[in-house]
């Protein structure tokens, strides 16, 4: 188990697979077994697939679902999503309907502009640096001509660029904070070009700047990278309607619940046990889409929890109120995506899910994210003040705990219809199941 092996990454896939199993498993054939059978039958597909990234060995399926009716901003939508806990699919597709019927989603961008910077160490006369910055600022942007062409003939680019002194938190840190505008490009590889020819310059005409003295014109340049905290990437979802049109039961009084939902973001709001939680379920609806569409999850995630504690303190991304009789509830987050380059044009099913939405813009597909996420969190606040959340979730985990016990088809059958009337929990299907086959 300690064994390690040099050259890897120049083994071939079959090589690479049966060091992996020789090593690894105690069951050699059957661990080769299970990684072959989720190759694709079409080679050039899995091919594909085997290029996205580095030492491929297989395939790692999650489930692509879909969740209709979404009326947003006046279009009719089916959000393809991508996730693996059960329940977010049937939660988001009950919120869609539930606002279909009372309106539907409204959603605005308010900003698109993404952020780069270049760290560097300077331990000279700060006058002296800004001086230097205001000479060399106009070389910077003309040594990035030959990257932003194309950009710029879209109507993005770069928007401007700020010395900023960070010498207060560390000995001689300064940087140069970077505005984009990447159009439908998520924009990670044309933000990080640019910032990688901004340092090279910078240092270079630093050491020909007549005003450094000979240690000053040495600038140490740390580090030239994107940040996926997009503060002033921005849009905004709400939904809407009179109080009284709240509920679907006659058992819930529709004054009652608005007043519970609303207490519930407003814990949310201040406890940050609960934000944590609340916004979790928050992203398992922007998760899924964001990732059905071939965008970077991992960096959405990184910058939305940023942006969840910007004030100090982490919070809830959604809001809701009560005005004159009028329940509003809301959701104004950030969003870096993107509907050109990367996977957009590479995989089939993300080709297929961004034609599946209309073949959006990155404006547009920013608001359909953030309106999975607050659907998706609107289905939870309403389960958690009425019925309880496991009631819903765990009749959709039921087939989960089924597939683990490998139930039969009657077995399946007859159980789902007992649960219909029983709580479902792991224990009350095991002693179910037992019952069955006893």
């Amino acid at each position: 188990m300690n064994k390690s092996i040099s050259g890897f990454s120049r083994l071939s896939k079959s090589e690479k697979i049966d060091w992996i199993v020789d090593t690894y498993f105690s069951h050699n054939e059957n661990a080769k077994n299970i990684i072959k059978q989720y190759w694709n039958t079409n080679e050039k597909l899995q091919k594909l697939h085997d290029e996205f990234i580095e030492n491929t060995i297989t395939n790692y399926y999650l489930p692509l679902g879909v969740a209709p009716n979404f009326l947003i901003n006046g279009k009719v939508h089916t959000i393809p999503m991508a996730i693996e806990e059960s329940s977010v699919v049937a939660a988001a597709s009950k919120a869609a309907k539930f606002w279909f019927d009372r309106g539907g989603f409204k959603a605005e961008v308010i900003s698109t502009i993404k952020i780069g910077q270049v760290h560097f160490n300077y331990h000279g006369n700060k006058t002296t640096l800004h001086q230097f910055f205001n000479t060399v600022k106009p070389k910077l942007l003309n040594a990035t001509k030959h990257i932003t062409k194309n950009m710029q003939k879209r109507g993005g680019g770069i928007l401007d660029i700020e010395l900023r002194d960070k010498t207060a938190d560390i000995d001689g840190y300064f940087q140069l904070h970077v505005t984009f505008e990447t159009l439908d490009a998520m924009g990670a590889n044309f933000i990080n070009s640019c910032l990688e020819e901004f340092a090279k310059t910078f240092k270079e005409q630093a050491l020909t700047f007549a005003d450094f003295n000979d240690d000053e014109k040495h600038i140490e340049i740390i580090m030239s990278i994107l940040s996926n905290y997009v503060p002033e990437c921005l849009v905004k979802a709400e939904v809407s309607c009179p109080i009284e049109k709240l509920t679907e039961n006659n058992d819930i009084n529709p004054e009652e619940f608005a007043n519970k939902f609303v207490q519930a973001v407003n814990i949310a709001e201040v406890e940050p046990y609960r934000a944590v939680t609340h916004n979790k379920g928050i992203m398992n609806g922007i998760d899924a889409v964001v990732l059905a569409t071939g965008n970077d999850f991992r960096a959405v995630e990184a910058g939305v929890h940023a942006y969840a504690a910007k004030d100090g303190q982490y919070k809830s991304l959604t809001h809701a109120k009560i005005d004159n009789g009028q329940f509003t509830f809301w959701i104004e987050i950030p969003l870096a995506l993107g509907t050109v380059g990367g996977l957009t044009s590479l995989h089939p099913l993300v080709k297929l899910s961004l034609e599946l939405l209309h073949k959006p813009s990155a404006k547009d597909l920013m608001q359909i994210v953030a309106v999975a996420g607050l659907a998706q969190n609107f289905a939870a606040l309403r389960s958690l003040t009425t019925t309880g959340i496991q009631e819903g979730h765990m009749k959709m985990h039921l087939m989960n705990i089924l597939n683990q016990f490998e139930a039969t088809e009657n077995e399946k059958k007859q159980l789902i219809q007992y649960f219909k009337n029983h709580t479902v929990t792991h224990s009350a299907v095991v002693d179910a199941i037992e019952k069955i086959r006893s």
